[in-house]
C-alpha cells in the first residue's frame, strides 16, 4: 500500500512535470524563434527548462521518499546509464574528429533514456 502511494504521488508530480515542459515548449518554440536576439528570446527560448527542473524536483522526491534497497538498485542504474552515456559520447567524439557529422547535444538525452531502459531491462532479465 504504502508502495502504491509513493508511486502515485512520483508519476503526479512527474507528469504535471512534464506537463509544464511540454507547454513551455511549444510557447518557447511559438513565441521566441520569431523574436529579434537579445535577452528576451533567450529566456523565452530556454524557459522548457522550469519544467525540466520540475521534472528533476520529482525524482528527487521519489528518490527520498523510496526504501534503501529501491534507492539503491536506482542510483546503480543511473550510475550505469552515465558511464554508457559516456562512453557513447566520447566515442562519436572521437568519430566525428575524422569526418563523422556533428550530433546535437539532444542526442546526448537520448543515450542516456536507451542507456537507462537497456540497464532496466538487463536487470530484470538477470534477476529472474
Amino acid at each position: 500500500m504504502h508502495e502504491q502511494k509513493i508511486a502515485r504521488s512520483y508519476r503526479t508530480e512527474l507528469f504535471v512535470a512534464l506537463a509544464v515542459y511540454i507547454v513551455l515548449l511549444f510557447g518557447s518554440i511559438r513565441l521566441g524563434r520569431p523574436m529579434p536576439e537579445g535577452l528576451a528570446r533567450t529566456l523565452v527560448l530556454v524557459s522548457p527548462m522550469i519544467g525540466f527542473g520540475l521534472m528533476i524536483r520529482s525524482i528527487v522526491r521519489h528518490v527520498a521518499r523510496v526504501d534503501e534497497y529501491v534507492r539503491v538498485r536506482l542510483l546503480e542504474t543511473i550510475a550505469l546509464s552515465a558511464a554508457i552515456t559516456g562512453a557513447v559520447s566520447f566515442t562519436y567524439g572521437f568519430l566525428e574528429t575524422v569526418g563523422y557529422p556533428k550530433l546535437s547535444m539532444f542526442s546526448v538525452w537520448i543515450v542516456m533514456a536507451a542507456s537507462f531502459g537497456l540497464v532496466n531491462c538487463g536487470r530484470a532479465l538477470l534477476n529472474r
